[in-house]
């Protein structure tokens, strides 16, 4: 089985004929200096400025009223605010939607809301594709074309609270989007510190989770950046052979174990396995004995999730039945492991479904599901 890159070379911006600045993707020194291009050098006027692109959520330099028109002229000419369209909207039966956002590149995106009670949670992605191509999920199907920019990973969580409007306030981020994270490691580092700053959409740094299959040097770095947030391993298989079959990148679990290991010591936050349960692939027994062994290395939570159908892909969801036998084979060992709840596999939104679309054109195309078989999602971190 032919092995990918750990550090995979993909362009880090796109190829757009418009360069003007995306504004939601600058820190302040940034923005500062874009104001001050503008003519407003004032020093309050960026926090005018972010109160208008956080708070307010405007979408036009237009709508940002205590500027003066000259200046709101020239900021139309050197940045815009959004960057993407919305494509197509979906809706869950049971409370879940799902975007559809296209770039000016041609490429495109799917970015998913979860609504649970009062947290609502944004599934972010962090490239158009994905380089790894774990054998049973969609979003690595086509492969990768290249990296979000900060500004386009930031205005996915724009949108998302557009969509929740007046129903709460965003609350949580994971990135189990499209796309490995720490392949993106600048512009998703540069967008996690626009989500939690006060100035920007508050949102605390333990809510809020990286996903990665795995990039050790990566791991270690995001250990070093002083933030508290959740890191979730997505492990899938229990040792390195049956993992080389599911996900094609070749780094040793021992190795991943060591820097997840780091990660804990330098920041304190528990690691979390995430695992896939294939029926008949890594279900069995002897795969919870193995996994368990490895949960207690670290003191790991383990997230067990169903697998959700990919069409034209050869796995099988496991019963019920057999995934909570799994569950409890690893708790009798002294493992906290837990059982995602499903959502919104009833418009292709659950974990492992979101993929490149390369046919959807126009408008905004709005589709209400009224399946009743909503099952899996992309997951939602327990609440802390």
């Amino acid at each position: 089985m032919p092995t990918l890159p750990v550090h995979p070379d993909s362009p880090t911006a796109p190829p757009v004929a418009d360069d003007r600045t995306h504004v939601l993707g600058l820190a302040v020194p940034e923005l500062r200096a874009l104001l001050a291009l503008a003519g407003a050098d004032q020093s309050y006027r960026v926090d005018q400025c972010l109160d208008w692109l956080y708070a307010k959520r405007v979408d036009s330099f237009d709508q940002m009223l205590n500027f003066p028109r000259g200046v709101r002229e020239r900021l139309g000419e050197l940045a815009v605010l959004y960057r993407g369209t919305i494509l197509r909207e979906s809706a869950s039966s049971d409370g879940t939607s799902k975007l559809l956002v296209g770039w000016p590149d041609g490429g495109s995106i799917e970015t998913v809301w979860i609504p649970d009670g009062e947290r609502h949670t944004a599934c972010l992605s962090s490239q158009v594709g994905c380089p790894v191509g774990c054998r049973f999920c969609a979003s690595g199907i086509n492969g990768v074309q290249r990296n979000l920019t900060t500004g386009e990973i930031v205005e996915q969580a724009q949108h998302i609270r557009r969509l929740i409007g007046e129903r709460g306030r965003l609350s949580n981020i994971v990135f189990m989007g499209m796309g490995e994270p720490l392949a993106n490691y600048e512009n998703v580092l540069a967008a996690i510190r626009v989500l939690n700053a006060p100035w920007g959409l508050g949102i605390g740094a333990r809510k809020i989770t990286v996903s990665t299959v795995g990039l050790p040097k990566q791991i270690r770095r995001l250990a070093e950046e002083d933030l508290q947030l959740n890191l979730a391993l997505s492990l899938h298989a229990p040792d390195d052979e049956l993992r080389r079959e599911l996900i094609p990148w070749d780094v040793p679990i021992d190795e991943l174990l060591d820097a997840c290991r780091y990660y804990f010591d330098r920041t304190g936050r528990e690691i979390t396995f995430e695992y896939v349960l294939l029926h008949e692939v890594n279900d069995r027994p002897r795969h919870a004995d193995r996994l368990a062994a490895l949960a207690r290395r670290l003191r790991a939570n383990v997230n067990l999730l169903r697998y959700n159908p990919v069409e034209g892909l050869p796995f099988q969801r496991p019963t019920a039945e057999s995934a909570f036998r799994f569950q409890e084979r690893l708790r009798e060992r002294g493992v906290n492991a837990h059982m995602r709840t499903s959502r919104g596999s009833d418009i292709a939104a659950a974990c492992g479904q979101l993929r490149r679309t390369t046919t959807a054109t126009g408008t905004v195309a709005t589709t209400a599901s009224t399946s009743a078989s909503a099952a899996a999602a992309a997951e939602a971190p327990p609440s802390e």
